[in-house]
């Protein structure tokens, strides 16, 4: 009985999400959710998550599952200890508010197994992959292959067989699983709005666009008692193996979203870069891209980088049409203007401040403030609603777009998607991560 008098449904009429999720995915023939593990408490109503890659930007994305999504993390992964014990202090700080216990002891995974071991772990729903790159195809395979939802960060991987992988294993999961890949800007409103306004042909015929993603150089520690592998992994993102270099590891973003507008990818792409600007000794990783995308209908899109820059960043696309022009940037005025125009209420002035945190960590203000909090919703709502998300295939499309740029600047010739699909070249770091110290 309630306060108010009211007769309350007893125990036995409640329906339990986990046993309810758990019933749709066995019918949809996935391996899932053992009903043996339902305990039923308010803790253990929210979709619990593991994070496997206790970077930065992993623990981001984890903590907007918990802050907007309704999740829990109780399980985490890494390499190094000393980033697996920074993230569990972390989420157990922003946890115990909530009344959640600390992460058990038994759910935390150190080592180059860890990616199996919280794969299989029974005290899961769904893990985070905010691993280095190179690394994303065989870890997803893993999660895929152990029924459990995934958020998988961009990019989905490095080279072309690792982005057709990503393809196949998204197939596998098909119905039967969520598999959402980091683009949050799909999910931001005042960008969602813009594009649907384009669709319905508010700019007319587009006939050329460009963009850019200027930004300055990303600090790491110097870390002088590694190993030269250890380095390596700590700072990825100086290395070109290990990200797919900056174009296919950061600049992925903006030309996710060219293609988000066209409804297409890049036909071929011409395109040069270098490493001017950067330190000689922090790795091989390009300081910046110049790029010509053919997309179809004889739309030209330039495309311009870098990862360098003093004084100044700027990250944004702009389509012309024969009706109006659309402007799209993280910070500043977003919209169309033109025969029907329209722009997003508040867009404010460019922070100087936030460079390098959107650099590092993904964490954004302005034209972005909901664009991680709204993917994360969107990716809880799914797996407790069962209308399961499947990016693969986009995400991989994306990843494939900026592949096919990266390998014109390194050739300095023309390369077609014809050819880019074709390409059998794997990429290896050459690292045992098994002989690290």
């Amino acid at each position: 009985m309630s306060k108010d008098g009211k007769q309350q449904p007893n125990s036995s009429d409640k329906i339990d999400r986990r046993k309810f999720i758990g019933v749709a995915a066995a019918t949809a023939g996935a391996m899932f959710i053992n009903p043996a593990l339902v305990h039923g408490s308010a803790a253990n109503s929210a979709v619990r998550v593991g994070l496997l890659g206790c970077g930065g930007r992993g623990t981001e994305d984890a903590t907007n599952l918990v802050d907007t999504g309704g999740a829990r993390v109780v399980a985490l992964g890494d390499l190094f200890r000393d980033q697996l014990d920074a993230a569990r202090a972390h989420f157990d700080k922003i946890q115990q508010a909530k009344g959640y216990a600390a992460i058990d002891a038994s759910q935390l995974f150190i080592g180059p197994n860890a990616y199996q071991q919280i794969a299989a772990s029974q005290e899961l729903d769904a893990i985070v992959i905010a691993t280095p790159p190179y690394y994303h195809p065989r870890h997803l395979e893993a999660v895929v292959t152990a029924g459990k939802h995934v958020y998988l960060e961009k990019p989905v991987a490095v080279d072309v067989p690792g982005a057709l992988k990503v393809i196949e294993i998204g197939k596998r999961a098909e119905g039967k699983l969520s598999l959402d890949v980091g683009f949050q800007i799909r999910d931001c409103p005042p960008f969602v709005e813009m594009v649907r306004r384009i669709h319905d042909g508010a700019l007319g015929k587009i006939v050329c666009g460009e963009a850019h993603y200027l930004t300055g150089y990303i600090d790491r520690p110097a870390w002088p008692d590694a190993s030269p592998a250890e380095h390596r992994l700590r700072n990825w993102v100086y290395d070109r193996v290990l990200s797919g270099d900056i174009i296919v590891e950061q600049n992925i973003h903006v030309i996710d979203i060219c293609n988000w507008i066209l409804k297409a990818h890049p036909l071929k792409a011409s395109a040069t870069g270098g490493r001017q600007g950067r330190p000689a000794a922090d790795g091989d990783a390009y300081g910046n891209y110049n790029v010509l995308f053919h997309y179809p209908d004889d739309v030209d899109v330039t495309f311009s980088s870098t990862q360098f820059a003093k004084g100044w960043w700027d990250v944004t696309e702009r389509f012309f049409g024969t009706k109006g022009t659309s402007q799209s940037p993280y910070t500043g005025p977003l919209g169309i203007w033109g025969d029907e125009p329209w722009q997003a209420a508040g867009s404010p002035a460019k922070d100087k401040a936030e460079a390098q945190a959107f650099s590092v960590t993904g964490s954004f203000t302005s034209n972005l403030e909901f664009a991680d909090p709204e993917k994360k919703k969107a990716f809880v709502e799914s797996i407790n609603s069962g209308n399961f998300h499947n990016q693969a295939a986009k995400g991989a499309e994306s990843a494939l777009s900026c592949m096919m740029a990266r390998t014109a600047a390194y050739k300095g010739r023309e390369v077609t998607w014809d050819e880019t699909m074709k390409s059998s070249e794997v990429w290896d770091p050459k690292i045992d991560l098994n002989k690290l110290r």
